[in-house]
Parts: structure tokens; C-alpha cells; sequence
């Protein structure tokens, strides 16, 4: 092996292990049992007695546990102009039956005791556009009834299943959202999970993004480094996106 081979996969290795163990070491382990953990509302979404406008957010919060570290769990909300309440829609994994849940919990609640940050926002006429896409293609997820943690199917594959339905969201789901990439033998090549680009990807666990939103991505063993190259930022495992904000 060259010299020149062995720097590119050290270069590799480093990428993809440094932030895992950078993050290890800051991470908040959580204090109380899982079923103790707060579900409570955030704040982060306008009381629809306030806000008249239809509205479509998407929200991340870190998975519970050890799980935290590298993943983070993802769901949709919308709410229609002039609705009284939000629909919320997320996959999740335990309790049995079907997997997709409406209204598992408020819109932006905790996730288990990890505060959501949104990953998107769309409001008025723009968000009154997406909300159809959005309820079809929750109806048209291939996995309505199996989930796995790693590699995929998942809460992160939901989501992306709905982005890359609903291109106009323009969502960019982050490296942590493990699981954004599974793709089964008959579709191996498609759409990068913001609707745009392309992507090459084995179950998840070897492949590549090339796309206006995502930039580069490699996702090894399902954690995934890149180059955002339109909004410039570092893509990495279990940090995320590190760079100017899209």
C-alpha cells in the first residue's frame, strides 16, 4: 500500500472517530430513567391562535442514551392556515403495531429529555403548498410497519422518504440523522434525501451524496462526513454541521 493510500485512509478514520470520541466526552448522560424523561412542549412552536398562517417545521432532538451521541431523532409538523392545532408526524419504534405515529406527542415537545432544534420552517403560502405532498407521502412510506434502529428502516429514513417526496421543503436532514440514507436493493440509486441531487447508497451503510443541499457526502457504516460546498460547512459524524448556517 502507498504512502499516499495509507494518509487517505488515516485522513478517513480520524474523520469519522474524532468527532465520535469529541462528542463522547461532552456528552449529558441523561439523569432520570427513559420514561421519566420530559415530553414537554418547547416553545418552539407558535400557538396557532397566534399564527393564522399554515406552518410546516421540521425538528431534530438527540436520541436517548448512549444513542445520543452520534444520532438525532427527526419529525414533521403541519398545520393548515387558520387551524386550531398542529399534525405531527414521526416514526417510532416501540409499543408495537404500526410504526408511523400521528400526534405521539406535541409538536415540539422534548424528545426524552432533549431539546428539538428546527431543522426547518415554512410558513403562509409556501407552507399551504407543501402540506399535500407532505400527507401523501406520509401515506406512501414503504415501511409503515418495520423499524430498525441501525441501520434503517427508522425515524431519519421517514423523514427522508417525506424530503425527498416534497423537493419545495428544501430540507437539509443532518449527518446525525442516521438512518436518512437507507436505501434497499431496488433502490439503490435515486434522489439525495433533500429531493435533489443524487445518491448511491447500500442499506444505509456505504454510500454518496452529491447534491445542491447536502454538497459532498460519504456515509461509511452509516456515519457520514462531507463538504458543504453552496452554504460552506463541515458535515461529520456525531457534531454535525459545522459552518454557515443555509
Amino acid at each position: 500500500m502507498s504512502v499516499l493510500a495509507k494518509l487517505s485512509m488515516g485522513l478517513a478514520a480520524v474523520a469519522l472517530v474524532g468527532p465520535v470520541l469529541i462528542k463522547s466526552a461532552g456528552h449529558s448522560w441523561a439523569g432520570v430513567p427513559w420514561h421519566q424523561a420530559s415530553r414537554a412542549p418547547s416553545g418552539l412552536a407558535p400557538d396557532p391562535a397566534d399564527e393564522p398562517r399554515a406552518v410546516v417545521q421540521v425538528y431534530a432532538a438527540q436520541t436517548w442514551g448512549w444513542r445520543g451521541v452520534v444520532a438525532v431523532h427527526t419529525w414533521i409538523v403541519t398545520k393548515p392556515a387558520d387551524g386550531d392545532a398542529y399534525t405531527r408526524w414521526d416514526v417510532v419504534g416501540w409499543g408495537g403495531g404500526r410504526v408511523v405515529r400521528r400526534n405521539y406527542a406535541a409538536p415540539d415537545a422534548m424528545w426524552y429529555g432533549q431539546r428539538p432544534r428546527l431543522l426547518a420552517d415554512r410558513r403562509g403560502d409556501a407552507a399551504a403548498a407543501l402540506i399535500p405532498g407532505i400527507e401523501a407521502a406520509v401515506a406512501s412510506y414503504p415501511f409503515p410497519e418495520r423499524y430498525r434502529s441501525y441501520p434503517g428502516p427508522n425515524s431519519n429514513t421517514f423523514t427522508a422518504h417525506v424530503a425527498r417526496s416534497v423537493p419545495a421543503l428544501g430540507l437539509d436532514l443532518p449527518p446525525t440523522a442516521i438512518g436518512k440514507d437507507y436505501r434497499e436493493l431496488d433502490g439503490i440509486v435515486g434522489r439525495a434525501p433533500s429531493g435533489g441531487g443524487v445518491q448511491l447508497s447500500l442499506f444505509g451503510l456505504a454510500g454518496l451524496i452529491l447534491s445542491p443541499e447536502e454538497g459532498v457526502e460519504i456515509n461509511i457504516l452509516g456515519l457520514s462526513v462531507g463538504l458543504d460546498v453552496a452554504s460552506p460547512a463541515l458535515r461529520l459524524p456525531a457534531l454535525g454541521r459545522i459552518g454557515v448556517d443555509p
